[in-house]
């Protein structure tokens, strides 16, 4: 299956950093955390990754395009025409990486609409380009492919900034986006999507995802939550930011299932 990552927002809450690079591009250790993001699906074998871009794009896209130049040993033949061979990459992957522009300020459900032309198969699955955990996603695909429903949204335990998730056992009765009072579950992001989701969305700039998308499938009783009661962090803030590089640094990231 393929893995949709929404990487086009403008990070205006992490301006120390996203002033100079796109916020899935902020550095968690020596690597951008959208790297983090895909090890994570890469480890349950799925390697076949759609980028919504926006803001700074080019960052991202200079990144994977110079990915084995950066990481390899290489010798440059400029009597060649600058011929080059790649003497080995420690760090080489077998990503398939496909990096859609789909406008500097479009909302969420219409970056994900502008990338249904790439989506090949009934079933995907969907994240934000700035939360990992260690989410079990085998099992999560397999939650979403026993209920049947349009989607799965991760509910994770979380405090203020994020969806309110209500439920009925592991149906979502109601989604509410950043409600004023939190619950046990917020919408961690990690969905799993039929693709009879791109229905309820249109290309539009100000089709958003959570408001309006998700709240009509909930109310439809088209989703479902995969409760993780394990690590899950966002980098929302500079706080943030520092948090999960101590966590890297200490050797002890829960995220690193890889």
């Amino acid at each position: 299956m393929q893995v949709v990552i929404l990487c086009g927002g403008l990070g205006t809450r992490l301006r120390e950093e996203t002033t100079f690079v796109p916020k899935p591009m902020v550095a968690v250790g020596e690597k951008p955390i959208l790297w983090h993001i895909m090890k994570i699906y890469s480890h349950y074998g799925l390697n076949d990754f759609v980028l919504a871009l926006g803001y700074k794009a080019e960052v991202i896209k200079q990144y994977f395009y110079f990915y084995d130049f950066m990481h390899s040993d290489v010798t440059i033949d400029l009597a060649k025409r600058g011929s080059i061979k790649f003497h080995g990459n420690k760090q080489a992957l077998d990503w398939r990486v496909t990096m859609a522009e789909t406008g500097l300020r479009t909302l969420k459900g219409g970056r994900l609409k502008r990338v249904e032309k790439y989506i090949t198969g009934d079933t995907f699955l969907m994240t934000y380009g700035d939360g990992v955990s260690d989410i079990d996603i085998g099992k999560l695909v397999q939650f979403h492919r026993s209920h049947g429903r349009i989607a799965t949204v991760s509910g994770v335990s979380a405090t203020g900034r994020f969806g309110e998730l209500r439920t009925d056992g592991d149906r979502v009765l109601s989604f509410m986006e950043k409600p004023s009072n939190a619950t046990e579950f917020v919408n961690g992001g990690f969905f799993v999507f039929d693709r009879r989701i791109f229905d309820s969305l249109t290309d539009e700039e100000d089709c958003d995802l959570e408001i309006g998308p998700l709240e009509r499938l909930a109310a439809e009783g088209q989703m479902m939550v995969y409760r993780h009661r394990g690590f899950w962090a966002c980098m929302d803030t500079q706080r943030d930011a520092d948090y999960l590089n101590t966590v890297w640094q200490r050797e002890t990231a829960p995220w690193k299932v890889w």
